[in-house]
């Protein structure tokens, strides 16, 4: 009798990534490291389980769009009072916090349950070239990008 294989939490081996988002388009390399956040490139994938690997953002202040998204992107929060709607272009937010940009388009392509948050505890993005993470000894990650 076949029996279909099922993931366990012991059997995954997590790696850690560092990629440089110098130059990258924002939207391509956050599909890509929510792909990698989910564990879709590996062959023990399970929609139910979390086998994906932690990823390090570097020079997120340096990540470029296409278009108008600089003037037009609005990213839109309320405070909770009336009228206390508040709204911030994509270059405000690039330039007062550009790691909330970044943790932004990739949240929003995980899912929306305890799984999600779990993957997303795995994302660490800095605007500059260094991070705190070389103890864990990341490998450089480069995706295809055109």
């Amino acid at each position: 009798m076949r029996t279909t294989f099922i993931t366990k939490p012991l059997e995954v081996e997590r790696k850690w990534y560092v990629v440089d988002a110098e130059g990258q388009n924002l939207g391509r390399l956050s599909t890509n490291i929510a792909h990698v956040l989910r564990g879709k490139h590996k062959p023990i994938y399970s929609p139910n389980a979390d086998v994906g690997d932690y990823v390090i953002v570097i020079n997120a202040d340096k990540i470029k769009v296409t278009g108008k998204k600089l003037d037009k992107k609005q990213y839109v929060r309320y405070t909770g009072y009336i009228g206390g709607r508040k709204e911030t272009s994509l270059k405000d937010m690039l330039k007062n916090k550009p790691e909330y940009v970044l943790h932004h388009a990739v949240k929003g392509m995980l899912p929306k349950n305890n799984l999600g948050k779990k993957m997303f505890s795995k994302f660490h993005v800095y605007a500059g070239a260094t991070h705190k993470h070389e103890a864990q000894k990341p490998e450089p990650l480069t995706f295809n990008i055109k």
